[in-house]
C-alpha cells in the first residue's frame, strides 16, 4: 500500500485537494473533530500520515512514506536524502532577512560584523551570511522569531514570509530575499526506482493534474 506523508498547517488543504484530483482522498484530516494521524484512502490504494511539516522528509527518507508534500524551505534547511519530483505550485512564500524598520539597516551588508541573527532556519541563515562573507552569530529560535529584533536580542532575523503582515504589525521590514519557496512533491529514492505501490502512475497523474490547473 502506498503511504503519503502530509504536512500539518498551511499546505494541508491544497495537498489534499491535489491528491483528490488523482483519486486519493484524505479529506478526513480536515475534519475538526478528528484526532487521527493515519487514515486509509477509501479506495484502499493508499494511506495518509499527518505529520509536522518539518517531519515530512524524515518519514519519506526513512521509508515510512513513499511520497510526501513539503515546502522547499524545509528541504533547503534539512537537506534530506529524498527524490525531488515536482513543484506543486502552491504555498508561495519567501525566505527573507528582516530588521526593525526604525533601524539604519537597509541591506544585510549593513549589519555589524559578529552581530546576531535569529532564525529557526539555522543552516539556511548560516549559509547565506557565509556567502556574503559576513560573520554573524546565528541564534536558534523556534517560536516568535520577530521578538529577536524587538527585544534587542538580535539585529535581524531570517524567516519565512508570506504576506508580510506579521512583520509589519511588529515594526519589521524585509531587506533581502534568500529564495522563493513553494510546496514540493518528494519520494523515497528506492521506492521511486522500484515503483513501489505503482508510484510512477500516481506521480504521472499528479503531473497531469498540475498541467490542467495551469
Amino acid at each position: 500500500m502506498l503511504t503519503v506523508a502530509l504536512p500539518k498547517g498551511e499546505l494541508l488543504k491544497n495537498s489534499i485537494r491535489l491528491l483528490q484530483a488523482v483519486g486519493l482522498d484524505f479529506s478526513a484530516f480536515l475534519d475538526s473533530g478528528t484526532r487521527q494521524l493515519q487514515i486509509p484512502d477509501a479506495s484502499g490504494q493508499a494511506k495518509g500520515l499527518l505529520v509536522r511539516a518539518q517531519d515530512v522528509p524524515v518519514y519519506v527518507e526513512y521509508g515510512q512514506a513513499q511520497l510526501g508534500v513539503v515546502g522547499y524551505d524545509v528541504l533547503r534547511e534539512k537537506q534530506p536524502q529524498v527524490a525531488h519530483l515536482v513543484d506543486l505550485q502552491f504555498g508561495h512564500c519567501r525566505m527573507s532577512v528582516a530588521v526593525k524598520a526604525s533601524s539604519s539597516y537597509r541591506s544585510p551588508l549593513d549589519l555589524p560584523p559578529h552581530g546576531r541573527v535569529a532564525s529557526k532556519y539555522v543552516n539556511c541563515a548560516r549559509e547565506y551570511f557565509h556567502s556574503l562573507d559576513l560573520p554573524v552569530e546565528i541564534v536558534p529560535l523556534y517560536g516568535s522569531v520577530e521578538l529577536g529584533p524587538i527585544t534587542g536580542m538580535s539585529e535581524a532575523i531570517v524567516d519565512l514570509v508570506s504576506t508580510g503582515r506579521t512583520l509589519r504589525e511588529n515594526g519589521l521590514i524585509e531587506i533581502a530575499t534568500l529564495y522563493e519557496s513553494t510546496a514540493r512533491l518528494i519520494a523515497h529514492p528506492l521506492s521511486y526506482r522500484l515503483n513501489t505501490g505503482n508510484l510512477s502512475d500516481v506521480i504521472a497523474k499528479l503531473r497531469e493534474a498540475l498541467l490542467v490547473k495551469v
